[in-house]
């Protein structure tokens, strides 16, 4: 709230003096900050799921290179006994 006093003289020495109130509410400050916090919201969960996306293609990934391992490791196996019985 801004008060105001404004006082004049005129020519003949009388003083005036004007007082201006101002009651209006100052609104919009709320919306802003509350604009803020929702993009800012929206910000950190797309990031939260690209984390998670990304952590479960690695984990994918990994898996997929373990069990091509286990395959890998299956056919040497085979191989070593199909050597063994040919002997």
């Amino acid at each position: 709230m801004a008060d105001e006093i404004h006082t004049t003289r005129d020519t003949d020495g009388n003083t005036h003096t004007t007082t201006i109130i101002d009651r209006n509410e100052r609104r919009g400050g709320g919306i802003g900050t509350g604009l803020i916090l929702i993009v800012a919201l929206a910000v950190a969960a797309f990031v939260a799921f690209q984390f998670l996306a990304n952590d479960k293609a690695e984990t994918g990934a990994v898996t997929e290179a373990a069990q091509k391992v286990g395959n890998a490791a299956e056919d040497i196996g085979n191989a070593a006994q199909d050597a063994v019985k040919q002997q």
